[in-house]
């Protein structure tokens, strides 16, 4: 099963870009280039809505920008099922798909770039439009503060009364936690808990139990830092 993975150590984006709280909830990176003022800006996102949500509140910010170029992926590093970028007037493939490359192998899930440019009044050419907006993100990513997020799984066991008290010490050593719980002939429960951690704890599971109780996997719980 899959382990955790690293995500910005950020509130998620919720919709608008306040002044007094966007050192808090986005990173900033800026550079100039033949005159040109490019402003690289991260914030976390976990949907296509909260990433299109946060390329508004910078079009906002910068309304007189030339260009406010985007990518986003809001999946585990290297998803694609969940990604956009968008040039904004820039010539074809010189912003968006360059910033999109350095969000999907930068290491870090969930998170979305917008590179505002000031025109400065010399041409780059698309080989140095494509440096720059890359080099924005790439230059970005290490100021993120970072965190793990953890993805929990659901098991279903059924442990005998007997076995009960074995059942509880066991669940601090694979940080799983009861979620549900039915006590009639047999006590049967729903616990939540890593995924990375799923198999070690059912073997330890049955091994507690002298292999009468058997955890079966029930989906995907709420992830969680």
């Amino acid at each position: 099963m899959a382990a955790g993975y690293a995500v910005p150590d950020l509130p998620l984006f919720e919709g608008r870009l306040y002044q007094a709280d966007a050192a808090s909830c986005t990173v900033r990176f800026e550079e100039e280039i033949k005159r040109s003022r490019f402003i690289t800006t991260l914030a976390r996102v976990d949907s296509r809505e909260r990433a299109l949500a946060f390329v508004d509140a910078i079009k906002k910010e910068f309304p007189d920008a030339r260009h406010n170029c985007w990518a986003y992926a809001a999946g585990r590093p290297g998803d694609t099922a969940q990604v956009g970028q968008s040039d904004d007037g820039e010539p074809h493939g010189t912003a968006g798909r360059p910033m999109l490359n350095q969000l999907l192998y930068g290491g870090i899930g969930e998170l979305a770039a917008v590179t505002t440019r000031y025109f400065g009044g010399i041409k780059l050419g698309t080989g140095g439009l494509t440096r720059a907006y890359q080099n924005g993100v790439k230059e970005a990513l290490p100021l993120l503060p970072v965190t793990e997020k953890k993805v929990l799984c659901r098991g279903l066991v059924e442990v005998d009364y007997a076995h009960v008290d074995r059942f509880y010490r066991l669940l601090p050593q694979y940080q799983a936690r009861v979620a549900g719980e039915d006590f009639g002939a047999s006590a049967l429960f729903t616990l939540e808990l890593p995924e990375d951690l799923f198999d070690a704890c059912r073997s330890a599971l049955r091994e507690a139990t002298d292999g009468a109780s058997e955890m079966l996997e029930a989906g995907p719980a709420t992830e969680e830092l």
